[in-house]
């Protein structure tokens, strides 16, 4: 039997970036998107990130990113800094002006899990956590295991 997986896993992606966009603007959101929103969110977590590792964090590919925070520096989000250890590192740094979008995100996210497990109970929840959790491991250790 064929898994349905992958493809319930991209369109799941689509539809909820859909959502999360018009939640965004339902809330009055209009400094960033959701791809952005990525970003902030890694950001938020935490501050003066090199490129690579927000990269590595958000799954968007170096140039795609390079030409998102292009825009965010441009829409006073964040600022990009050289690196006391390296002056050749650039690191990406928040505004203040992003760190006060925080608890608007913040929002939206609770209403998208709200969204995401309308129906489910508690154990459901908490099931899916773990099989997403597995998941992400087994990816991430694929990733990095050397190829056959």
């Amino acid at each position: 039997m064929e898994s349905r997986t992958g493809f319930l896993i991209s369109q799941i992606k689509q539809v909820q970036a859909r959502i999360f966009q018009r939640l965004l603007q339902d809330s009055g959101v209009e400094e960033f998107n959701g791809p952005q929103g990525r970003i902030l969110y890694v950001l938020w977590q935490k501050d003066e990130v090199p490129i690579v590792e927000l990269s590595q964090k958000t799954g968007l590919a170096k140039n795609t990113l390079t030409v998102m925070l292009g825009r965010m520096e441009e829409a006073g989000l964040i600022r990009k800094k050289a690196a006391e250890s390296d002056k050749r590192q650039s690191l990406i740094v928040l505004t203040k002006k992003a760190r006060n979008l925080q608890d608007k995100y913040d929002e939206v996210s609770e209403k998208m899990n709200s969204i995401f497990y309308r129906d489910f109970s508690q154990k459901e929840v908490q099931m899916m956590d773990r099989y997403l959790d597995r998941i992400l491991d087994n990816l991430e250790k694929s990733e990095h295991s050397p190829r056959k």
